[in-house]
C-alpha cells in the first residue's frame, strides 16, 4: 500500500510550482486579450526560475516518498537543474516566432512547461509504473508541440510520425514492464534489482523484458535503429520546439537509462552491456554518416543529435561510476550547446521564411559577425574542438571508456568526432569563405528577437568558459551519481 503524506510534498516543489505555472499560463490566455499573449512568456519564465530555485533549496535532500515510487536525491536534483534550463532556453527562443508563426496561442508555453514536469517524474521515479506517467505526460506534451503550427504541412506531418512511433514506444515499454512484474512481482527498480541479483528467473524472459525496456528508452535519445523520427520531427516541428525537443526529452532518456539499467539491471549487465556497445556504435556511425549529406543546417543538427546519443552511451558501457558521471557532465555540455546551436537558427530568422539550409549561412560572416561568431563557437563544441565545452564532455566520455577496458570503443568515437567534423566546418566554411546569398544577400533582414538573442549569448558565454567552471561541475555530476 502506498503511503502519503502531506509533508513529502514540500520535497515536490519544483514540480507543483511548474504545474501551477502552466496551468496559470493556459487559463490566462483565455482571459487576457491577443496583444497581451506574449507577455505570458514571462509568467513561464518566472514559474521555470522558480522551479530552479525552489530544487537548488532541496539540493541536499535524499529521500524516498510514496513507498519509494519517487525519489528525490542529487541525480533527480541535477537533471532538475537540465530541464529548466531546457524550458527557460525553449520559452526564450519562442517568443517571436510564435508571434509571426504561431498565431500567439500561449498554450504553447504550457505544454513546454507540462513536458518539463514529465521530464522530472522520468528522472525521480523509483519504479517502472512512475517511469511510465512521466514519460506519458512528456511525450503527450511534446506531440502536440511538434504540430504546433496547424496550417503547415510539415509540421502536421512531424506530429503525426512523432505519435506514432512515440505509440510504438510506449507499448513495447509497457509490455517489457508486464514481463518485468511477471518475473519479478514489482514494478519497484529497487525490488527489481535485488530480484535479477538474487537469480532463478528465467534467462530468455529476463533478457527479452531488458531489451524491450531499453528499446523504449532508446527510442526516446534517438539511438539507431530507432532514430527514424527525429530528422521528419526535427525538421517539421517549429525551430524553438526542436531546440528544446532535442535537449529535454534526450537527456530525461538517459536520466531512466542509468536510475534503471544501473540499479535494476547491474546483475545482468553481461546482457546489456553488449546491446549498449551495438547500440552505441551504429548510432554513431549512422547519425555522423548521414549528416554528410544534409544541405538543410536543421536535418543536419537532427542527425548531428543522433551522433552525439551515440557518444553518451559509451558513458553506459561497463556499468561504472566513471562513465555515469561523464553522462552527466555531457549531458550538461549538450544542453547548452544545442540550445545555442538551434536558438542561431531562431535568432536569423525572417519576417517571412526560416533559416535552414547552407546558402542561408554563406556569407554569414560578412553580414551578420555576431551570429556567425556564435554558431562558430557552438559548432566548434559539437565537434570537441577544445577549449569548448564539447572537448571536455567527450574527453571525459572516453576516458570513462579506457578505464573501463574499452579503449577500442573510445578510438571509434574520436573517428566519429573527426567524420562529424567535415559537416560541422561545411557550415563555417559557408560562412566565412562564401559570398552572401542568403540573410544579407538579397532574402531579407532577421527580425529582431531580443530575448532569443539573450537566450543564445548565454549560451555561447557557457560554451566559452566551462573551462572556468570545470572542476565545480565535474563534483556536482559525480556527487549526482543514482545509487550503483
Amino acid at each position: 500500500m502506498i503511503q502519503f503524506n502531506t509533508g513529502d510534498l514540500v520535497w515536490l516543489l519544483p514540480e507543483i510550482i511548474l504545474f501551477v505555472t502552466a496551468s496559470a499560463v493556459v487559463l490566462m490566455s483565455v482571459i487576457v486579450r491577443p496583444q497581451a499573449r506574449p507577455g505570458l512568456a514571462a509568467l513561464a519564465v518566472i514559474g521555470a526560475l522558480a522551479a530552479g530555485w525552489a530544487a537548488y533549496g532541496l539540493r541536499d535532500g535524499n529521500v524516498e516518498l510514496f513507498s519509494r515510487m519517487v525519489i528525490v536525491d542529487p541525480f533527480a536534483t541535477y537533471f532538475r537543474y537540465l530541464f529548466v534550463l531546457a524550458v527557460l532556453g525553449g520559452v526564450l527562443l519562442s517568443v517571436r516566432t510564435l508571434e509571426t508563426e504561431g498565431g500567439n496561442r500561449s498554450e504553447y508555453y504550457g505544454l513546454m512547461l507540462f513536458a518539463a514536469i514529465g521530464m522530472m517524474v522520468m528522472a525521480e521515479a523509483g519504479d517502472l509504473l512512475m517511469v511510465y506517467i512521466g514519460l506519458e505526460l512528456m511525450s503527450l506534451s511534446l506531440y502536440v508541440l511538434a504540430g504546433f503550427y496547424r496550417r503547415e504541412t510539415r509540421s502536421n506531418e512531424a506530429a503525426i510520425k512523432y505519435f506514432i512511433l512515440g505509440t510504438l514506444a510506449s507499448g513495447v515499454f509497457v509490455y517489457g514492464l508486464s514481463l518485468l512484474y511477471g518475473l519479478t512481482g514489482t514494478t519497484s527498480i529497487r525490488a527489481i534489482g535485488e530480484a535479477v541479483a538474487a537469480g532463478g528467473l528465467s534467462r530468455p524472459a529476463l533478457v527479452l523484458a531488458v531489451a524491450m525496456v531499453g528499446t523504449a528508452f532508446a527510442f526516446k535519445v534517438s539511438a539507431v535503429p530507432f532514430h527514424m523520427w527525429t530528422p521528419d520531427v526535427y525538421e517539421g516541428a517549429p525551430t524553438p520546439v526542436t531546440a528544446f525537443m532535442s535537449v529535454g526529452p534526450k537527456a530525461a532518456g538517459f536520466a531512466v537509462f542509468l536510475r534503471v539499467f544501473l540499479e535494476a539491471f547491474p546483475a545482468a549487465q553481461p546482457d546489456w552491456n553488449n546491446f549498449a556497445i551495438v547500440l552505441s556504435i551504429l548510432t554513431m556511425a549512422v547519425g555522423n554518416v548521414i549528416a554528410i549529406a544534409q544541405t538543410s543546417v536543421k536535418r543536419m543538427l537532427a542527425y548531428s543529435s543522433i551522433g552525439h546519443a551515440g557518444y553518451i552511451l559509451i558513458g553506459l558501457v561497463g556499468g561504472t561510476a566513471a562513465g555515469a558521471g561523464a553522462v552527466l557532465f555531457y549531458l550538461l555540455m549538450y544542453t547548452i550547446t544545442n540550445l545555442g546551436a538551434f536558438g542561431i537558427l531562431v535568432v536569423l530568422q525572417r519576417e517571412k521564411g526560416r533559416v535552414e539550409t547552407l546558402d542561408d549561412f554563406a556569407g554569414l560572416g560578412k553580414t551578420h559577425p555576431a551570429a556567425a561568431l556564435g554558431m562558430l563557437v557552438f559548432l566548434f563544441s559539437l565537434t570537441g574542438i577544445p577549449p569548448m565545452a564539447g572537448f571536455f564532455g567527450k574527453f571525459y566520455l572516453f576516458t570513462a571508456a579506457v578505464q573501463a577496458g574499452y579503449v577500442w570503443l573510445a578510438v571509434v568515437g574520436v573517428l566519429m568526432s573527426a567524420v562529424s567534423a567535415f559537416y560541422y566546418l561545411r557550415v563555417v566554411l559557408a560562412m566565412y569563405m562564401q559570398e552572401p546569398v542568403g540573410i544579407g544577400g538579397g532574402a531579407g533582414e532577421p527580425m529582431p528577437q531580443p530575448r532569443a538573442v539573450l537566450a543564445v549569448t548565454i549560451a555561447a558565454f557557457l560554451t566559452v568558459g566551462i573551462g572556468i567552471l570545470l572542476n565545480p561541475l565535474l563534483s556536482l555530476a559525480a556527487a549526482s551519481l543514482p545509487k550503483m
